[in-house]
């Protein structure tokens, strides 16, 4: 081919945030800043300046940016096999299956791409359990107040945040919301449920409630919910999209409530940035069958094989320990924050490196203004709520990146204060 014939690429035109703004849908409140690069736990704009990211996709960059396993796997499955239908096998999802299974209760995967899409699995199979096997006529999923399982109709239902549910009535029945970490108003609901006759096909619940606070769950409540669900069949679902694949400091974050449950759900860290979600359960209820659930994207090799690259790196590189031993460190600075500014600064919380700076209820500041000063001072911080400043750096932060978000973290205060 002689060089005439070749096409020309366009003249790049500047990035435009007006333009950006005039094609896609304002469905996020975006802050004014445009990420262009990133290299572990670091992110660049487009003016060149550096910010450590104590975002992470919202607790998803596992492994921070550009590393080498991930870097790997999406360079080999990219050049081998990118999509496949779920009508053949594939060997990464077997592999990716297989070893979610040894390193959790469960027995049995269904892949899909997101949190909500494993939730609307996990409520799909709930519901087919209750009716199948209990003979529940109209099966009811209680979940919690504050709680968060996804966007779409029916995982906005289970969400218990009237906020997410204005304006998309009728929602779709069948939940119930009590209030979280509260075992009598638990067993009073299920028991009002069933009343008549039984209704309570499932419990649905975070270990720790993230976009509702970063609030952890109570260890005797998860226990007495355990008790509860097994003195009545009730199936036990976790909501692991969050705090899972070892952002808590365990792997699962059922493990820090002494519980296994019946049905988990897993997505955002679990490909590490890439999309993938996975809904899992015991074979005592593994009732679908061909046909009663599908995703064309689901399981795809590429996106399984750079999971299992995250799950591999989670263990070689030792990071449930990195992680307890870095989300201490976190609190901790956090805490002597807290102490040097106890007119704004309720409460400090969480678990492993998902943490949580509650504002005090009187002070005229939400989250995100501190989130927006944080920026100026080169941090990436994000809300869970008006009064709650949430903490979820990649898995592989280190100590000196700790200390340097915390020094920002206390001029943004030392500024607003």
């Amino acid at each position: 081919m002689s060089p005439e014939t070749l096409v020309k690429s366009p003249t790049p035109v500047p990035f435009s945030t007006a333009e950006f703004d005039e094609y896609v849908m304002t469905t996020y409140a975006r802050f004014p800043l445009t990420l262009v690069r990133g290299s572990g736990s670091t992110v660049w704009d487009d003016q060149g300046r550096d910010y450590l990211d104590f975002v992470a996709g919202i607790a998803t960059c596992t492994l921070g940016h550009a590393h080498p396993a991930m870097i790997a796997a999406v360079t080999e499955q990219a050049q081998t096999l990118v999509h496949v239908s779920n009508l053949y096998y594939n060997e990464p999802q077997g592999e990716l299956a297989k070893w979610l299974v040894e390193h959790s209760c469960a027995d049995r995967a269904f892949f899909c791409n997101s949190g909500a899409e494993a939730n609307e699995a996990a409520i799909k199979l709930a519901r087919k359990y209750a009716h199948t096997v209990r003979n529940i006529t109209n099966p009811v999923i209680i979940t919690a107040n504050a709680s968060f399982h996804g966007r779409t109709l029916a995982t906005i239902t289970a969400t218990g945040q009237p906020k997410y549910q204005q304006n998309f009535n009728p929602l779709v029945p069948g939940f119930h919301y009590v209030p979280y970490n509260d075992a009598e108003a638990l067993k009073s609901a299920i028991a009002d449920l069933d009343q008549s006759e039984p209704q309570v096909a499932a419990i649905m619940l975070e270990g720790l409630q993230g976009e509702g606070g970063v609030r952890p769950g109570d260890l005797a409540y998860f226990q007495t919910v355990r008790q509860f669900c097994d003195e009545k069949g009730i199936l036990l679902i976790m909501d692991e999209v969050q705090v899972g694949m070892g952002r808590s400091g365990k792997l699962w974050g059922y493990e820090n409530l002494g519980i296994e449950p019946d049905i988990f759900t897993s997505a955002k860290g679990l490909g590490g940035g890439v999309p993938i979600g996975a809904m899992l359960c015991k074979s005592h209820c593994n009732v679908f069958g061909p046909g009663d659930h599908a995703s064309t994207f689901g399981g795809n090799p590429f996106a399984c094989a750079v999971a299992l690259a995250v799950c591999h790196t989670i263990d070689r590189e030792n990071l449930l320990a990195h992680v307890q031993a870095r989300g201490e460190q976190l609190r901790s600075g956090l805490t002597q924050i807290a102490h040097k500014f106890p007119s704004l600064i309720a409460e400090v919380r969480g678990w492993g490196l998902i943490d949580g700076l509650e504002l005090s209820a009187d002070n005229t500041f939400t989250a995100p203004d501190i989130v927006k000063v944080a920026i100026q001072e080169g941090v990436l911080l994000v809300p869970a709520g008006p009064k709650v400043v949430r903490f979820v750096p990649p898995l592989i932060v280190t100590a000196e990146e700790i200390d340097r978000a915390l020094t920002a973290v206390d001029r943004a205060l030392t500024l607003l204060s």
